[in-house]
C-alpha cells in the first residue's frame, strides 16, 4: 500500500505538467479558426493609429479567413490599451495597435502600467512619419534658423499633439539645442494643425497626416521635418539636421503587438501576413496620401528598433522634464 501510494505521488508532478501543457493556448490547433481577431486601439477613431489598424484588418481578414475586430479604447495615450491587452490570453486572437508613444510612456507617466521590453512581444513596425514643424503663414519665418532668431526676439508659443507626444518632445529637443524659449500648449494633433491655421499659435509641432493638407493648401507653412530623411510627401521641406542641428530622425510610428508569451510561429505568420497587407498596393496608395511611409520588417527587427527607441525617447522626457501625471 505505501509503496502504491509514493508511486502515486510521484507520478502527481507529470500529471499536473501534463494537464498545464494541454492547457496551453495552442496556435497550431485552431487559430486563427475558433473565433474573430480582435485588434485593440490604443487611441480614437480616425487618429492615424487607428486608420492603420483599419487598413491592415481587412486585408488580414480576408488572407486568414477569420473575421477581425478593431475596436478603439483610449485613454492616457494608450496606457489604457495596453493594459487590457497585457492581460490578454497570448493566443493571437486579441493584439495592440499603438503609437510610438508606446516607447515614451513608461517614463513619461509615474506608472504606465506596463513594461514595453517584456509584456508584449513585437509583431511589425507599421508605417511611419516625421513629425512636421509649422508656422502661421503671417510669421516672418520661412526656416527654423529663423525661427530661433525670431524666437530670441519675441514670445512665441507652439501647439503640439499632446504632452510627452514625440512632436512635443522634438520641439523641447530644438529648445535645448538652441537655448531658445518656446511655450508649449498642448492640444489633440488635429487641433494643433488648427490652432496654427487660425493664428491661435503661431507654431505647430504635429505628424504629418493631419498637417500635410494645410500645408499643400498653403494655409500652414512648413519649416522642417524632424525625419533623418525628407519626406516623399513633402519633398520641398527640409529636415532639421539640414538646418544647422544633428542627431534628429525622430518619428511617429505605429506598431502591433502580442501579449507576452505569443508562440513565436504565430508571431511569424502574424508578422508575414501584415507584410502582405501593408505592402498591398491600395494599403500603399492611402499611406502615401496620408504622407506615412513604410517598409517591410520582421518581428526581430522591430523588437531591435523598439529597445532603441525606448531608451531614446527616455532621455528626450527626462532632459526636458515633461510629465503625464
Amino acid at each position: 500500500m505505501l509503496a502504491s501510494t509514493a508511486g502515486g505521488l510521484a507520478l502527481r508532478p507529470f500529471v499536473f505538467l501534463l494537464a498545464a501543457l494541454l492547457a496551453l493556448p495552442s496556435f497550431a490547433q485552431d487559430w486563427p479558426k475558433a473565433r474573430p481577431i480582435h485588434v485593440v486601439v490604443g487611441f480614437p477613431p480616425a487618429s492615424t493609429t487607428d486608420l492603420v489598424a483599419r487598413l491592415v484588418g481587412p486585408k488580414l481578414q480576408e488572407t486568414l479567413g477569420q473575421s477581425v475586430v478593431v475596436e478603439n479604447k483610449p485613454g492616457a495615450s494608450g496606457n489604457l490599451a495596453a493594459q487590457q491587452v497585457k492581460r490578454a490570453a497570448p493566443d493571437g486572437y486579441t493584439l495592440f495597435a499603438t503609437s510610438v508613444a508606446y516607447a515614451v510612456n513608461p517614463t513619461l507617466y509615474t506608472n504606465a502600467g506596463y513594461d514595453p521590453l517584456t509584456d508584449f512581444v513585437p509583431v511589425i513596425l507599421a508605417p511611419s512619419t516625421p513629425n512636421i514643424i509649422t508656422v502661421n503663414p503671417s510669421l516672418p519665418v520661412k526656416n527654423l534658423q529663423e525661427l530661433v532668431v525670431l524666437a530670441r526676439k519675441e514670445r512665441l508659443s507652439y501647439a503640439s499633439s499632446g504632452i510627452g507626444t514625440t512632436t512635443h518632445l522634438s520641439v523641447e529637443r530644438i529648445k535645448m539645442a538652441s537655448g531658445i524659449e518656446l511655450t508649449h500648449v498642448p492640444y489633440s494633433p488635429a487641433a494643433a494643425v488648427g490652432a496654427v491655421v487660425a493664428g491661435h499659435a503661431p507654431v505647430g509641432s504635429t505628424s504629418l497626416p493631419p498637417a500635410v493638407s494645410h500645408v499643400r493648401a498653403g494655409r500652414v507653412r512648413a519649416i522642417a521635418v524632424t525625419s533623418a530623411q525628407r519626406s516623399p510627401a513633402l519633398p520641398d521641406v527640409p529636415t532639421v539636421n539640414e538646418q544647422g542641428f544633428s542627431g534628429f530622425d525622430d518619428l511617429t510610428w505605429i506598431g502591433f503587438f502580442a501579449p507576452a508569451g505569443a508562440p513565436q510561429d504565430l508571431v511569424n505568420q502574424l508578422n508575414a501576413e501584415m507584410n502582405k497587407a501593408l505592402s498591398a498596393p491600395d494599403v500603399q496608395a492611402k499611406l502615401a496620401q496620408l504622407g506615412l511611409e513604410w517598409k517591410t520588417n520582421t518581428s526581430g527587427e522591430f523588437a531591435a528598433f523598439l529597445r532603441q527607441e525606448v531608451v531614446k525617447w527616455a532621455k528626450a522626457v527626462q532632459e526636458s522634464g515633461a510629465k503625464a501625471d
